[in-house]
């Protein structure tokens, strides 16, 4: 059954880098963690500073890592004294490394921020965007169901990891909350690139982040 779903998602990542091209992006296909975060590498100049704004995805395939021993700046806003002005960094880096909350079956890209560091970077600022997206957060033909996907699964999931004080801790869904402890703060719907080479979505044939 499994090798069954991996082909299914194989010609679903087809569709899905023919949707994300017609938005002026570029996509491409891993068919395992290795092979995207070669990807994401070759995608990387060397000596280019590197961050990120939190994202589980790229942690699980090595890809974070593997810049920091590598040949390049990294800017490691979890270690830094002033996270504040390590997050600002973000906006002038080479190299913004991201996943995504959900995306539909043609390539518009749903994130949901509680602080907003994450998506404004991902809005302007950074000269390349790279997403690390595992086929599990490919959520059907229409906006709706990836924000559904986006609300009640990734943004659930996140705020039980986090710990914090929100009724979707407790039920499981999205109570659509204005808890202080709230995360679903920003919501970012990105349809379409207006610079060429900017955004980057490497599909990943795994499960990967939430």
């Amino acid at each position: 059954m499994q090798e069954v779903r991996k082909k299914r998602n194989e010609l679903l990542a087809q569709t899905v880098i023919k949707g994300l091209k017609s938005r002026n992006m570029e996509g491409y296909y891993a068919s395992g963690r290795e092979e995207a975060r070669e990807i994401a590498l070759s995608l990387i100049p060397e000596g280019a500073s590197v961050t990120n704004g939190g994202t589980f995805s790229a942690e699980e395939i090595g890809l974070v890592d593997a810049v920091k021993a590598g040949n390049y700046r990294y800017i490691d806003r979890k270690d830094s004294k002033d996270r504040y002005t390590a997050e600002r960094e973000a906006y002038s880096c080479d190299c913004f490394l991201s996943s995504v909350n959900a995306m539909t079956n043609d390539g518009i890209l749903i994130n949901i921020d509680g602080n907003a560091n994450r998506v404004s970077a991902i809005a302007y600022g950074p000269k390349k965007v790279i997403f690390i997206v595992g086929m599990n957060k490919v959520a059907g033909d229409d906006i709706d169901s990836a924000l559904k996907r986006a609300r009640n699964e990734a943004a659930t999931i996140n705020a039980q990891r986090f710990g914090l004080d929100t009724p979707c801790t407790k039920t499981g869904a999205c109570m659509d909350c204005k808890s202080p402890d709230n995360i679903c703060c920003q919501f970012l719907i990105t349809r379409y690139s207006k610079h060429p080479g900017r955004i980057h979505v490497i599909l990943v044939n795994e499960e990967l982040g939430f």
